[in-house]
């Protein structure tokens, strides 16, 4: 097994986010957005990124402005991810495609992706679609969350055309009930819940309004929202992993890639190891790094 490791300081050189948000610009897109923008120390626009609904409709803006949505909408309570960390996945997964392909990204619906918990934002097939023009299969265990994002996929008729939606009726599988006999993906992609419990993540989110200043009287809120099944799972992300790895074994012959983002270093080692025992012929650990925010992608192939 070759085990390789790219590390990257900065946003990936084709994502479209590397530069200061143009706020001008983006509340063209979104005029709600105005009320929400601040000026920083520097003086510099900004927002509030402890106030999700500040949160909400930047990324709103960021989708109309850059990845060709029309129409973009979600309840408060559902996870509203940071977009500029969601393209690098994408462009690095572009990346491992170009390596089967005589270093040229291959685009187009040729090219099947299955998106693991595609929740209520869509966002990977958004941006899988907008970039590089791919064809999304997505999993998702949430009813509720399935309506909502059929509703964003429905009201972008390009999306309509690239995007298919199926429902993961048991907790315990991840690819089981989603991979059909006979079907291939390219890559499978994933971002899995991170925590044990809602006990952790209100403590994660006063931890992180703490650091940025902010005084926590009572029950924080969350500026990252999110339903059960998006943040948290029995075990937490390293749990969700392994189950995910066992399972991918016995769709090998499925898929050229398997990957995941792994937000705690820790994890990598006994993951890794995992992988050696399930007898996965390459794996990669691609490092990102979105200012102060450092996650991974594991990726493995057999």
């Amino acid at each position: 097994m070759r085990d390789a490791k790219a590390t990257k300081k900065k946003l990936h050189e084709r994502n479209k986010h590397q530069e200061l948000y143009n706020f001008d610009k983006l509340k063209s897109y979104v005029p709600e957005l105005e009320a929400f923008v601040i000026k920083n120390p520097s003086g510099v626009d900004t927002i509030d990124f402890a106030n999700p609904e500040a949160v909400r409709l930047l990324n709103k803006a960021i989708l109309m402005k850059d990845y060709k949505i029309k129409f973009w909408d979600m309840p408060k309570t559902n996870l509203c991810p940071p977009i500029p960390g969601r393209a690098d996945y994408i462009h690095y997964i572009a990346d491992l495609l170009a390596e089967g392909n005589n270093m040229q990204i291959p685009t187009g619906k040729a090219v099947k992706i299955l998106d693991l918990g595609i929740g209520a934002n869509a966002i990977y097939p958004i941006i899988g679609v907008a970039e590089y023009g791919w064809q999304f299969v997505a999993s998702e265990s949430e009813k509720q969350s399935i309506d909502t994002a059929l509703h964003i996929i429905d009201n972008n008729p390009h999306l309509k055309k690239s995007v298919n939606i199926r429902f993961q009726p048991s907790k315990r599988n991840i690819l089981k009930n989603i991979i059909q006999e006979k079907e291939y993906f390219d890559v499978v992609i994933c971002n899995p819940p991170f925590f044990k419990s809602r006990e952790e993540v209100m403590a994660k989110t006063t931890q992180k309004l703490k650091n940025i200043g902010k005084e926590v009287i009572g029950r924080p809120v969350q500026n990252f929202s999110g339903q059960n099944n998006e943040l948290w799972c029995d075990g937490g992300e390293k749990a969700f992993i392994t189950n995910y790895i066992y399972e991918s074994k016995h769709f090998k012959r499925q898929a050229i890639w398997f990957t995941t983002l792994v937000s705690n270093k820790d994890h990598l080692k006994p993951l890794q190891n995992l992988l050696k025992k399930a007898e996965a012929k390459e794996v990669r650990v691609i490092t990102m790094e979105q200012g102060n925010k450092v996650s991974r992608i594991l990726a493995w192939k057999y």
